[in-house]
C-alpha cells in the first residue's frame, strides 16, 4: 500500500482521520499509509458504482459521496498491517466491506422511513423506496463481484456475513419472543447487524496481507466486539450528549420508538420512575416530552449500566489485541476502544 507524498491536503486527511475514529496515536507513517489507502478506496468505490443507467448511477453514487466514517475499510487497512503483504487485494477487500455497509444503509432507510442520511437527503426520500432497495441490491452485487476476485474463502466469508446481517435485521424487526431477555436479544441483534461486518473487515485485512492465522482470528474477534461497542456507545451519547455535540437533534431513538440498551436496562429496573416507563411505551413526537424522557433517562440506572456494559466490551476488545505483536497498528486499535468509552462521558 503506497503512501502519498505529504502536503496540505494529505495533512488535512490525516487530521480528519484522527478526529473521526479517535486514533489518538502519534505514528505519522502509519496514519499517512492508512489515509493514502482510504483515498484509494474512495476512488475504487466511485469507479465500482458507475453504471450506464443514469438512475442507477446517480442513486448509487449518492451515498458514496455523502461520506461517513469509513470505519470498516479503515479497520481492514489497519488489520493488514499485521501481515507482510500490502497490495491491491487489501484495497479491494476494504472497498467491498464498505459497499456492503452502504447497501445495508439503503435498506435501513427504507425500513426506518428515514428522510436524511449523513447530512443528505436519503435515497428513498429523494427518489422512492423501490429505487433505494434496488440500489442496495446493486451495491451488494458489486461487493460480491469484488470479493469473488479474492478467492473462494473470501467469497464464503462474505456470504456468511450477509446471512448474519439479515438475521440481525430480522431479529430486530420481529423483536424478542415470549420468555426472551430483551437485553440479551438486543445484544445479539447488534452483534449480528454491526459486529459481524466489522469482524469480517478485520478478518479480510489479515487474510489479504498473509497474517498468521492466530492474528487473523484475533482481529476477527476484536472487530466483532468493537462493532457492538460502537452501537452501545452511540446509544449512550444519543441520550447523554447535548445536541450541539451530536450535530443533530437529541433523542433520535426516542422519537423513532427504538428501545436502546440504556432504555432496556431502565425498563428492567423495578425502581425506575413510572413516568419514564410510560414515556418509553412508544415513539415520542412532542419535543417537550422528548426532553422530559431524556432528563429521566440521565437520572436513572439504565444509563450507568449501559456505560458499564460498554466498558466491559472495551476491556474484552483490548484483551483480544494482547495476542497481536506490539506495533503502531495495535496501538491504533486500542485507541479506538478507549475512544468509544471516553466519548460517552
Amino acid at each position: 500500500m503506497s503512501s502519498p507524498p505529504p502536503g496540505p491536503a494529505r495533512d488535512g486527511a490525516v487530521e480528519d482521520l484522527r478526529a473521526t475514529v479517535g486514533l489518538q496515536i502519534q505514528d505519522e507513517p502509519l496514519l499517512r499509509a492508512i489515509a493514502g489507502g482510504l483515498a484509494e478506496v474512495e476512488t475504487m468505490l466511485r469507479d465500482v458504482v458507475k453504471s450506464d443507467v443514469p438512475a442507477v448511477h446517480d442513486a448509487a453514487l449518492h451515498l458514496v459521496e455523502a461520506g461517513g466514517k469509513r470505519f470498516r475499510p479503515l479497520f481492514t487497512l489497519l488489520s493488514a498491517q499485521f501481515g507482510p503483504k500490502q497490495g491491491e487485494q487489501v484495497l479491494i477487500a476494504a472497498a467491498a466491506v464498505e459497499l456492503v455497509h452502504l447497501a445495508t444503509l439503503y435498506h435501513d432507510d427504507v425500513m426506518d422511513e428515514a428522510t436524511m442520511r449523513r447530512g443528505a437527503e436519503s435515497v428513498n426520500s429523494r427518489w422512492d423506496n423501490t429505487v433505494a432497495i434496488l440500489t442496495g441490491d446493486y451495491l451488494f452485487a458489486h461487493a460480491s463481484r469484488l470479493v469473488a476476485d479474492l478467492g473462494t474463502d473470501a467469497a464464503r466469508i462474505i456470504a456468511e456475513t450477509f446471512g448474519e446481517l439479515v438475521s440481525g435485521q430480522m431479529r430486530e424487526t420481529v423483536g424478542p419472543g415470549p420468555g426472551d431477555d430483551p437485553v440479551e436479544h438486543y445484544l445479539t441483534v447488534i452483534a449480528q447487524k454491526t459486529g459481524s461486518l466489522i469482524a469480517t473487515s478485520g478478518r479480510f485485512g489479515g487474510m489479504m496481507s498473509d497474517a498468521a492465522e492466530e492474528h487473523i482470528q484475533a482481529l476477527r474477534r476484536f472487530g466483532d466486539i468493537i462493532g457492538a461497542a460502537f452501537q452501545i456507545s452511540d446509544d449512550i451519547i444519543d441520550i447523554a450528549s447535548p445536541s450541539v455535540e451530536l450535530g443533530k437533534a437529541q433523542g433520535t431513538d426516542l422519537r423513532e420508538g427504538v428501545r436502546t440498551l440504556p432504555m432496556l436496562y431502565a425498563l428492567a429496573d423495578p425502581g425506575t420512575d413510572p413516568r419514564l416507563v410510560e414515556l418509553l411505551a412508544g415513539p415520542i413526537t412532542d419535543d417537550d416530552l422528548v426532553a422530559e424522557a431524556l432528563d429521566l433517562l440521565r437520572r436513572c440506572s439504565g444509563l450507568e449500566r449501559a456505560r458499564e456494559t460498554l466498558s466491559d466490551y472495551a476491556s474484552r476488545a483490548r484483551a483480544e489485541l494482547a495476542s497481536l505483536p506490539a506495533s503502531p497498528a495495535r496501538d491504533a486499535c486500542e485507541s479506538v476502544a478507549d475512544y468509544l468509552v471516553a466519548r460517552t462521558f
